[in-house]
């Protein structure tokens, strides 16, 4: 069975995460979504609000199995016993930081392989970060992310 791991902090999940999670189903057998738990980060959502997102907008993927994590991502790519890891790329910017990254993980798993992925053109744009400036503002994201998630920032921003 090929396994791949989609790491990030999906906070929130949007659009352009979901559009790479489809592709990477079409690639590989089975899909798992790793939650960083990122608290360093200081996410809008915490780990569990953001599993479970993830879980509700990816329910329709039969091969998808979303985890939450906080140890070095070599090792939880190890324990998943998956071959390699789905990076996004929506712009050249993106490059060098994906490519050190890739660097470093081959070096602490040499067997871990890193495959880079670009959203379709109409979502490279998208970033987690703009959509909780949009949304922290009142603005209107739900062009930019799923309906569970446009009601979950709408409920945060509330408060």
């Amino acid at each position: 069975m090929k396994k791949v791991v989609y790491p990030g902090t999906f906070d929130p999940i949007t659009n352009g995460h979901v559009d790479l999670v489809e592709r990477a189903c079409r690639l590989f057998d089975h899909v798992v979504i790793a939650v960083a738990d990122s608290s360093s980060k200081n996410p809008l959502f915490d780990l569990q609000e953001r599993v479970d997102l993830c879980r509700d907008v990816l329910q329709h993927l039969d091969n998808v199995e979303v985890k939450g994590f906080n140890v070095l991502l070599a090792h939880f790519v190890e324990e998943q016993g998956a071959q390699a890891v789905i990076r996004g790329l929506r712009a050249v910017s993106d490059f060098e930081y994906e490519f050190q990254l890739a660097n470093m993980n081959r070096a602490l798993l040499p067997h871990m392989e890193s495959i880079f992925l670009t959203p379709a053109e109409h979502l490279s744009y998208l970033s987690s970060s703009l959509i909780r400036e949009i949304a922290s503002l009142n603005g209107d994201v739900k062009q930019f992310v799923p309906a569970a998630v446009e009601a979950a920032l709408k409920e945060k921003f509330s408060r």
